[in-house]
């Protein structure tokens, strides 16, 4: 087996393994770890039958196979960052929500009209 065979399987291997201990710590949510595992299974693919890229390249029309290669983790790569920034925005929204509303609250209690919720 090349080194240019082995590399590709250790990098999906160690990818599969910290998805998989990091979701079994709770560390990372499932909704995360899932593009990371297709990421890491398809590089494995890739490097146990290195002729599905050039037959993907052939098909697409692609010159190079590893041309192919580098498009498809560029098009994975803006993915990630769409989906983060799509996270971030949402995360920004909720977080000045809670801020007003602890605001409102803090304004009351100093106020003194500070009603704390009833018990049930």
């Amino acid at each position: 087996m090349t080194s240019a065979r082995i590399l590709p399987l250790f990098a999906a291997g160690f990818t599969l393994f910290l998805m998989i201990d990091l979701l079994r710590r709770h560390q990372l949510r499932e909704k995360y770890a899932i593009l990371w595992l297709l990421v890491s299974v398809s590089v494995l693919v890739i490097a146990v039958f290195p002729g599905v890229l050039a037959n993907a390249a052939r098909l697409t029309g692609v010159q190079t196979p590893s041309n192919l290669l580098f498009f498809i983790a560029a098009l994975v790569l803006l993915v990630v960052c769409v989906q983060l920034s799509w996270e971030v925005s949402r995360l920004e929204d909720e977080t000045r929500a809670l801020a007003e509303e602890v605001a409102i609250l803090r304004l009351d209690a100093e106020k003194g009209r500070f009603q704390p919720p009833a018990r049930e």
